[in-house]
């Protein structure tokens, strides 16, 4: 789970972590990173940022199961 607390925001803190977890995702030899986020307002900032970095939308996957509340994201490294 991320979250940037308030004072940080809009200061590249969640673009920083995001890059650091897909690094750290390459040189461990993983080839994709699949993530679920809400879909309320609360989350569009993140779900912007996934999007500006190349995730794309995929189905549930693990134990999640699809529902309004939430959405699936994926990224082939």
């Amino acid at each position: 789970s991320m979250h940037t607390a308030q004072a940080a925001r809009r200061r590249g803190v969640g673009r920083m972590l995001l890059r650091h977890i897909m690094d750290a995702a390459r040189a461990a030899g993983m080839t994709r990173i699949s993530l679920e986020t809400g879909t309320s307002t609360y989350f569009q900032p993140a779900v912007a940022l996934y999007l500006r970095h190349g995730f794309t939308d995929c189905g549930p996957f693990g134990d999640y199961a699809a529902s309004a509340e939430n959405r699936f994201l994926t990224l082939q490294l």
